[in-house]
């Protein structure tokens, strides 16, 4: 399937099987995929950061057998992320408006109050409203709608 061994008795890796894992990786918004195939195992992962401004670059995909995992991707400056950022509670999409042609929830400099909706993730087919947790301004909004986001992800700062 995915690895075969060769004559001197390594494993040899379908290139064309990691490439097209990887490929599903931006397709699905996931972080990580495996494949077993009796004892052999491929595993592909990517590692995702948050973006200080909306950007349309798509995360590099890292590729390799399970046994020499390894980031293909470090980010070269990350940007400051603010330390009272409110955070993804999830793993899901996030969006911004809630509905394609509508209005954004928030934009930055707009004054906002404790419990608005400033934004929906949507999570294994469920919309789920993130609220502010606090009164203010929003100052910086680090994702962009439609953007997969993950676990404790930064995504906007209300001071």
């Amino acid at each position: 399937m995915a690895a075969k061994s060769g004559s001197n008795g390594g494993m040899q890796v379908d290139t064309d099987l990691v490439r097209e894992l990887a490929e599903m990786l931006n397709d699905t918004g996931l972080s990580e995929i495996e494949v077993e195939d009796g004892d052999r195992k491929i595993r592909v992962s990517r590692t995702m950061t948050a973006i200080a401004a909306p950007v349309a670059a798509a995360p590099v995909a890292a590729a390799a057998p399970v046994a020499q995992a390894a980031p293909a991707h470090i980010a070269e400056s990350a940007p400051a992320v603010a330390a009272n950022a409110l955070k993804s509670p999830m793993v899901g999409t996030a969006y911004l408006t809630p509905e394609p042609d509508a209005a954004a929830f928030v934009t930055v400099g707009q004054q906002v109050k404790a419990g608005d909706t400033v934004m929906i993730i949507e999570a294994m087919k469920v919309m789920n409203p993130i609220v502010a947790p606090n009164s203010g301004t929003v100052t910086e909004i680090y994702v962009e709608s439609g953007q997969p986001v993950e676990f404790d992800q930064p995504l906007m700062v209300i001071a």
